[in-house]
């Protein structure tokens, strides 16, 4: 005679391990949608900083430009700097002597 009880054993075995598969993937599928939320959440969570941040920018008020200086005062600087550069392109060789002289007569007005 045969024994009944080995084919409901295996049944049972079976349906463990087909009940523990469903149980792991369910829970892998949950951490995955879990993780995707929380991806969308911070992502609207940075749009919105963003759009806070652009209404700051706009709201703030724009800084009317500097008068500008005397025309005196501007200009002293500026030809002080062109005389340096004009200096250093005479001594790198560039501007020969003449060309350095009629350029400096030429930024002084003489």
């Amino acid at each position: 005679m045969r024994r009944r009880g080995r084919p409901v054993l295996r049944v049972a075995a079976t349906t463990a391990v087909v009940a523990g598969t469903a149980g792991a993937v369910r829970h892998h599928q949950d951490q995955k949608y879990q993780q995707q939320a929380n991806q969308e959440a911070e992502a609207a969570q940075n749009a919105q900083m963003a759009a806070e941040y652009e209404a700051q920018q706009q709201a703030a008020p724009v800084a009317e430009p500097a008068a500008p200086p005397p025309a005196s005062a501007a200009a002293a600087p500026d030809y002080m700097a062109e005389l340096q550069q004009l200096a250093q392109l005479h001594e790198q060789g560039i501007l020969t002597d003449e060309e350095f002289e009629a350029k400096k007569k030429q930024l002084l007005g003489l």
